[in-house]
């Protein structure tokens, strides 16, 4: 009888989680951490095939809580494409950059639905929060193509986590619920033929505005890139506030 009921239990904290991905919801929160963990880039060690990367800037001491950003990559790529837009500039602002490979080609909802990726976001996020000092209120999204469908997805329906998306041309958004009102960056190319502007962030961005976002918006001329100075802007946008509002 005790095997049966420990078995019912463990069913039933399985059947809550596969429930909770199925929502896009991630539980995984900030806390208190003790003691040291290695600094620059390493590996997450979660999976062997496709796993993800952390990096943790030079200047990173636990008295002092760091911005948290989870970087998702576009379709095809992997934790490396995910870290790129804002790798460069972590140390300069002393931020930790949490890139996860998608579990497949792209993420899972773009295939169908939610549930794996949320899943391995959640054992990542976790053990990133378990082992460094986060600020709660410094905690972001972002990713380029489809990881910036995926980062607008994922970012409204846990507002509750992200204080801040950033999405570099994005596609779409697929919100099953929306929690909190996450500040939004959005900037797309006006050359882009891979997710043409007009079909994409164009449609994006007014009714996120409608809807009461504080939305930044920037588009510029070129293709389906990331440019460097877009990137400053928003990392600018994210942790110093001295950007005015678009409009």
């Amino acid at each position: 009888m005790r095997n049966i009921n420990a078995r019912r239990i463990v069913d039933s904290a399985r059947a809550r989680e596969l429930h909770v991905a199925a929502e896009g919801r991630l539980l995984a929160r900030a806390a208190p951490v003790v003691g040291s963990a290695p600094r620059g880039l390493q590996r997450l060690g979660l999976d062997t095939r496709r796993d993800g990367l952390l990096y943790v800037p030079v200047d990173y001491e636990p008295s002092r809580p760091a911005p948290l950003v989870l970087m998702l990559h576009g379709a095809g790529g992997s934790a490396q494409h995910g870290l790129h837009p804002f790798q460069g500039l972590a140390n300069r602002y002393g931020l930790i950059l949490l890139a996860p490979d998608s579990r497949d080609s792209t993420w899972d909802v773009i295939l169908g639905e939610y549930g794996p990726d949320v899943r391995f976001i959640e054992r990542a996020l976790t053990q990133t929060l378990g082992r460094y000092a986060v600020d709660p209120e410094r905690i972001a999204v972002g990713g380029f193509s489809d990881g910036a469908s995926y980062a607008l997805s994922l970012g409204l329906i846990n507002g509750d986590l992200f204080g801040f998306i950033t999405a570099f041309s994005p596609g779409f958004m697929a919100p099953t619920r929306r929690q909190g009102l996450p500040r939004v960056y959005i900037s797309h190319g006006t050359q882009d033929e891979v997710l043409p502007i007009d079909h994409c962030s164009r449609r994006i961005v007014p009714p996120l505005k409608r809807a009461g976002y504080d939305v930044r918006y920037h588009e510029f001329d070129g293709p389906h890139t990331v440019p460097a100075e877009i990137a400053r802007e928003a990392a600018d946008w994210f942790l110093l506030d001295t950007l005015p509002p678009s409009d």
